[in-house]
This record gives C-alpha cells, structure tokens and sequence, in this order.
C-alpha cells in the first residue's frame, strides 16, 4: 500500500498545525466557518467525521482559553485520517483536551455518551448528484445516509439546552428543517454568500434541545466584496477564518 503524501500547514493564523493529506479531502473554509459556530460551553463537545480533526482542534483551541475543563471528542470512520488526526492532536498539544475516535459517527460500536454541542459537516452530495468525486474524496462528498438520520441519531445524544450546528448547501435547508422539527427548536441560520449580493450557496444551522425560540434568520456573511475580489476576503470573513471573531 502506498502512503498517501502528507502536508503540514498552518491555520488560524498559525495557532494551529495540520498535517493532511496532499490530496483528497483537505481542510477549507467550510471547515473554519463552521468551527466558528460552536458556542461557548464548558461541557462535551463532539464533531462527526472531523476527518483529520482540524475544526475540533479549532474549537478545543478557543474554549481550552475560557473553559479549561471542556473535553472534545472527535470522531472519524476513515483510519487514515482517523490516524492524522490523533497526529494533530499530538502535534498541538492538546492531548489532555481532546480525543479521537475510529468508528462511524451514525453506528458507533460504543456508548461514548451525550454531550452539549454537537457538529459536523455532512456529504453535500447524494448519489449521482454533482461531479462524481475521485476514490478518495467519495467518502467527504457523497452522502451514503440522509441528514434525518444525523440529526435524528446525535439530537438523541444532547443533554437538556445543548446545540447541533452544521454547515450544507442553502437548497438543503427544507430538509434540514423538517429533520429538526419536534426534536430541536430555536433554529437559527446563518447564510453564506460567495460575495455581495449574491444568493447563498451554504448556510450555517445551530438548533438548541429543549428551546421554543422561533426561528431566525439572520444577515449571515459575504466571504468576498465582489464576484472580481479573487482570493480576498471581505475583512468580516477574514476575521472569522483568522480564529478571530465568532459566527453566533
């Protein structure tokens, strides 16, 4: 078996070090953005198919300032970047904080218990839906089971007041919704837009258990000033890529 060619880069303005593959899945903005969106809390906090564990640590990084006795767990199918991410636990020192799990986050072999936030970055893709992905992106791209079913399965695992936050394609937001009627409430979304006055292509969602806010729709986040801004982000997104500043 050929090992896969790993690189080291640096995020959040270099307070965080990943190793990754140099190909396949890789971290992005997604990754960032939605790291930005678990609240404060000094409990459990668990991301599903955290890959190479790069928006945990992110979240670990931030709460271990203000909650030093908040625990993380991420949990990850693929071993390969199941491995990795114990690797970038290691490598960033944060190894009294935060655990990394090999099992598949919708049938754990495992009672790891309930927790109060929750994330995760489903597949955008169903089956035959979009560009058919290489082998070794298949596994982050196309979904092999229904957003009902994430939300229904982790929304059991909340403890009373906790969150659910995921980041997806804005056209997936009925089905979202509908999987988070009579289970959560208090939904929140957040739209992402690739530059001013476009349409969102991604929404950020956080549903509270045991909360009968209504729902809000808030402004959201334009990632670049204009469809000609290229790679520069608006400073607001650029804050939020940073570590520095927060979604919710």
């Amino acid at each position: 078996m050929v090992e896969p060619e790993i690189t080291e880069d640096a995020i959040l303005g270099g307070r965080l070090r990943i190793r990754q593959p140099a190909r396949g899945y890789r971290v992005n903005v997604d990754t960032l953005l939605l790291a930005a969106a678990v609240p404060e809390t000094d409990g459990r906090v668990v991301e599903l198919g955290c890959g190479v564990g790069a928006a945990i640590l992110a979240v670990a990084k931030r709460l271990g300032v203000t909650h030093p006795e908040a625990r993380f767990v991420g949990v990850e199918r693929d071993t390969t970047y199941a491995a990795l991410a114990q690797e970038n636990v290691a490598l960033n020192a944060l190894g009294a904080n935060v655990e990394i799990i090999n099992d598949d986050a919708l049938s754990l072999s495992s009672d790891i218990g309930t927790f109060d936030a929750v994330f995760f970055n489903p597949p955008y893709d169903q089956p035959g839906e979009g560009r058919d992905p290489s082998p070794e992106r298949r596994g982050a791209y196309v979904a092999d089971a229904p957003l009902e079913r994430w939300i229904k399965v982790w929304s059991n695992r909340l403890r009373a007041d906790a969150t659910l936050t995921l980041i997806q394609r804005a056209q997936r937001l009925p089905e979202i919704l509908s999987a988070l009627e009579g289970r959560l409430g208090g939904v929140r979304v957040y739209p992402i837009r690739p530059y001013a006055n476009a349409g969102a292509r991604r929404i950020i969602v956080q549903a509270r258990k045991g909360s009968r806010a209504p729902l809000s729709l808030l402004m959201g986040l334009d990632l670049h000033a204009d469809v000609n801004a290229g790679d520069k982000y608006t400073p607001e997104a650029e804050a939020i890529l940073r570590g520095e500043a927060l979604i919710f």
